[in-house]
């Protein structure tokens, strides 16, 4: 009974085939959270019931699946290990729901709802986000388990069906059920690693605000022979607009979105950390903040992002002045900005440009606020240490570059949260083709053994 015997374990688990086989059988759950058909919603139930309650029973899990307090959301299940009352509480976290599947538009040889191994690469929705990760961390504690014969610490557990539509109705839950969640610290896993071959570990993340900016301007389209010149061109207008929200390299122009939070601290804290390579797209070194380096554009810093964008009909344009055009914004933010000031910044900005008649339409699905943890804080150090000492090298973060519901651990549980992120930056996760590296995932699995064999060990840095 060693550490060792605990990552052998881990690794045994994964050399058998039995990760694979295990992510195989939760990649053919079709739980798309997108998706509003009613044969969606109850996959996405299906998936609690039949894929994750009978494998946490077994690990010794009381659990309960909880209906959504929202009726746009999917269920979502808690549950607790306990083993004493001296001992540290770990709340971990997974969703289960995934993004519509795109069935079509895969690649030949690939369909979303069923695994591929193709060289070093695991194909299928759900793989990288987040399927695969929480599925790593539940067979790491089954590692510890069977290992040792217990953890060392009490495990609670939140599995939603929702995280893909904003999290709606999570915090609603963690108000409601406060009590039965708290913990001394949340060890959860989602997002990718900087680098594949380094674990990385991050303790916030950027919020996001999402938004249309639609310019009307007279019923109908007319010939752009009889009417050019007459009427007012949307498509134009709503161009001049964007163009002022942030210069051509993409800088940020609103006053209000140019945070204040990126300090001397957090700057150290972003040196030298890689955003380049990886296997993702080449990094464009003159897009973004002119006075940053990479690092601190993505990690420290504000973006404002078109999504898309439409006027007329472009599958099949005619000789015509569309009545209007639309473009679905957002803006990924960190600490430092005010969220409840985004929109009425934008408000007031495009109103003194002139753009009184470009209309903000929020979306009304929820999204996550910034969030941040000193790099510093006793459970950074401790799960750090642990990474450390299982793969030799980590890259820490901060937060991550990307939005999670961890507002609600933060604001609401009240407790220090650390991301063990298992996935890379090339996973196309929201897109077709989404994948796992198997490397990561046999390296991942060995990581948190570690980290939670060092937890019972040690009982945490407050021990």
């Amino acid at each position: 009974m060693s550490r060792e015997s605990a990552l052998s374990r881990a690794s045994r688990y994964f050399e058998a085939g039995d990760f694979q086989s295990d992510l195989a059988h939760l990649v053919t759950y079709r739980s798309e959270s997108q998706n509003t058909a009613p044969e969606a919603r109850m996959e996405c139930r299906r998936y609690l019931e039949k894929a994750m309650l009978p494998r946490l029973r077994a690990l010794g899990f009381d659990c309960e699946i909880i209906d959504n307090p929202d009726p746009t959301g999917g269920p979502l299940l808690i549950g607790e290990r306990r083993e004493g009352e001296a001992l540290p509480t770990i709340l971990t976290y997974g969703h289960g729901d995934a993004v519509l599947g795109q069935e079509g538009r895969w690649r030949e040889g690939l369909e979303p709802w069923v695994l591929v191994e193709e060289g070093d690469r695991l194909y299928g929705r759900g793989t990288a986000d987040n399927k695969g990760q929480h599925l790593i961390n539940i067979a790491a504690l089954e590692a510890v388990l069977a290992e040792r014969g217990h953890l060392g610490f009490n495990t609670r557990v939140v599995i939603e069906m929702s995280e893909e539509v904003g999290s709606v109705g999570l915090a609603d839950v963690f108000r409601a059920y406060r009590d039965r969640l708290a913990a001394d610290v949340l060890i959860a896993s989602d997002g990718p690693r900087l680098q594949p071959d380094v674990p990385t570990m991050f303790m916030g993340s950027r919020g996001g605000t999402t938004f249309d900016l639609v310019v009307e301007t007279h019923e109908g389209a007319h010939h752009s022979g009889n009417w050019g010149g007459l009427l007012s061109d949307p498509a134009m207008i709503l161009a001049h607009a964007l163009a002022c929200i942030t210069d051509v390299r993409g800088q940020i122009k609103v006053p209000e979105w140019r945070p204040d939070s990126l300090t001397e601290n957090v700057r150290m804290a972003l040196r030298d950390l890689p955003v380049a390579g990886g296997q993702g797209p080449a990094v464009n070194p003159d897009w973004g903040e002119e006075d940053l380096t990479p690092a601190e554009r993505v990690f420290g810093w504000n973006s404002f992002t078109v999504l898309a964008m439409v006027s007329g009909v472009p599958e099949a344009p005619v000789n015509a002045i569309s009545g209007w055009a639309s473009a679905t914004c957002q803006l990924r933010y960190v600490v430092g900005t005010d969220p409840e000031d985004v929109v009425p910044a934008l408000r007031r900005h495009l109103d003194a440009h002139g753009f009184e008649s470009v209309e903000i339409r929020c979306h009304e699905r929820g999204f996550f606020a910034a969030t941040r943890l000193d790099p510093d804080h006793p459970w950074a150090q401790f799960v750090g240490e642990s990474i450390r000492r299982t793969s030799g090298a980590l890259h820490v973060l901060p937060n991550l570059a990307g939005s999670l519901p961890n507002d609600s651990f933060t604001d609401i549980l009240e407790v220090p949260t650390i991301w063990v992120p298992h996935s890379y930056r090339g996973c196309s996760q929201h897109a077709p083709n989404e994948h796992v590296l198997k490397s990561v995932c046999h390296d991942a699995l060995r990581v948190m053994a570690g980290v939670f064999w060092d937890l019972g060990e040690q009982g945490g840095p407050l021990a």
